[in-house]
């Protein structure tokens, strides 16, 4: 079976026997689905606030050049590991929701641990260790969600995935404000600790909930210890990577698209901000409508257009140099993220379907990868060939994402 197959199949097995509810009645309706709306919000509010603060806070409070201020982020390298981890043991032992307590405490420790250093040193070794599985939090709402929606079939489960996802988007959206808010009427030791809480909060939405009675193959009376072998990993492995092409873009964008509109382009910052901001608000329109498209086209065919988007946005930004073409390519990138935020985690646990913990941890934990692919990139972009010419190197990983997925999509 070729891998678009295997990831649209359940689409056709879940068409035509049962009744459509809508995607908002089944997720306020479901005490999982409900709390894990709110709890990734939250998640998604806490960290998107300290994320682009962390760095000022590192330089301000510890006294950190700006290189080794930089240097931080490639502490998210071992998240891909701690989602390994936690997702395996996750898919041994069933424990979703307990799981995802234990990984939302760590998170909130280690934001603590880190409001709290008093050596630069201590945030790298928080950041590497206690906050890899901190993050680790999310892809297990996301595989709890998943065995509810195979204990409670519903044609629309795949529209339920994408409003808890536009949840996250919505926490990405109003974080970086509030957390930059936050930070100058008080001090970035307070932002971090708001986003410490922020990651404790997110438990109290599911209460005490317990992880939705269902088997998975390796939820058995003999369970296998081994895990999922590379083999069976391929193709969810040949998927994240692809992502991680496409995704790439983004920190280049946000390190650079200011930049060059402040810098070179002279635009005030009303216009800079507002070619910023139109990006997630064209995201969270798009979402549900990537869902009703993917169902008549396929998910991974959708997907391959998205990834186009994000070539055609990136080209706009390295040749346009007006307002007009900035906005166009933000608004592609909406399309892009619409697509691949609604569908993505949906693509990946189909295609790793008797492992879905571990397959959410997979891809959930590739944005630090593809942080770092695109941090490294950029950096040496825009030293060799400068603004606005860096963005040609994302319209490039785009273009073999382009590839990759179009081959996904052709019969074995």
């Amino acid at each position: 079976m070729a891998l678009h197959e295997q990831v649209e199949a359940t689409d056709v097995a879940l068409d035509e026997p049962l009744v459509r509810t809508s995607a908002l009645r089944l997720t306020f309706a479901s005490p999982l689905y409900r709390g894990a709306t709110i709890s990734v919000f939250l998640s998604a509010l806490g960290f998107s606030a300290a994320a682009p603060q962390i760095a000022s806070f590192l330089v301000k409070d510890l006294g950190a050049s700006l290189s080794a201020a930089g240097l931080f982020y490639l502490t998210s390298l071992t998240t891909p590991v701690a989602g390994y981890l936690i997702g395996r043991r996750s898919d041994r032992t069933g424990r979703r929701l307990g799981l995802f307590r234990i990984c939302a405490l760590l998170g909130f420790a280690g934001w603590v641990g880190t409001a709290y250093s008093t050596q630069l040193w201590m945030p790298y070794v928080i950041g590497a260790v206690i906050g890899a599985f901190g993050g680790a939090a999310t892809s297990q709402l996301f595989a709890a969600v998943h065995d509810e929606q195979k204990a409670h079939p519903d044609p629309n489960n795949d529209a339920v995935v994408a409003v808890v996802r536009m949840a996250l988007t919505a926490g990405w959206v109003i974080g970086p404000v509030a957390g930059t808010f936050l930070a100058a009427q008080t001090s970035l030791h307070t932002m971090l600790l708001a986003t410490a809480a922020c990651t404790l909060a997110q438990i109290l939405p599911l209460g005490t909930l317990r992880t939705p009675a269902t088997t998975s193959a390796h939820q058995t009376t003999e369970p296998d210890t081994r895990g999922p072998s590379v083999r069976d990993m391929l193709p969810l492995i040949t998927f994240t990577a692809l992502y991680v092409l496409v995704y790439a873009g983004e920190p280049i964008k946000y390190a650079y698209l200011p930049i060059y509109m402040n810098g070179q382009l002279n635009f005030p910052a009303e216009l800079s901000g507002a070619i910023i901001g139109i990006q997630p608000l064209v995201e969270i329109i798009l979402m549900p409508l990537a869902v009703l498209v993917a169902r008549r086209i396929g998910m991974t065919r959708l997907m391959v257009i998205g990834a186009a988007f994000g070539v055609a946005a990136n080209i706009c930004f390295a040749t346009t140099g007006t307002a007009a073409g900035l906005f166009a390519g933000q608004i592609l990138m909406g399309g892009v993220w619409g697509i691949f935020a609604a569908l993505g985690i949906i693509v990946a646990q189909r295609l790793l379907p008797n492992a879905v913990a571990t397959a959410s941890a997979i891809f959930l934990s590739s944005t630090s990868l593809a942080s770092a692919l695109g941090g490294a990139a950029g950096g040496l972009g825009a030293a060799a060939i400068g603004l606005p010419l860096v963005f040609l190197i994302p319209a490039a990983l785009g273009l073999l994402a382009v590839i990759g997925l179009t081959i996904m999509t052709m019969p074995s």
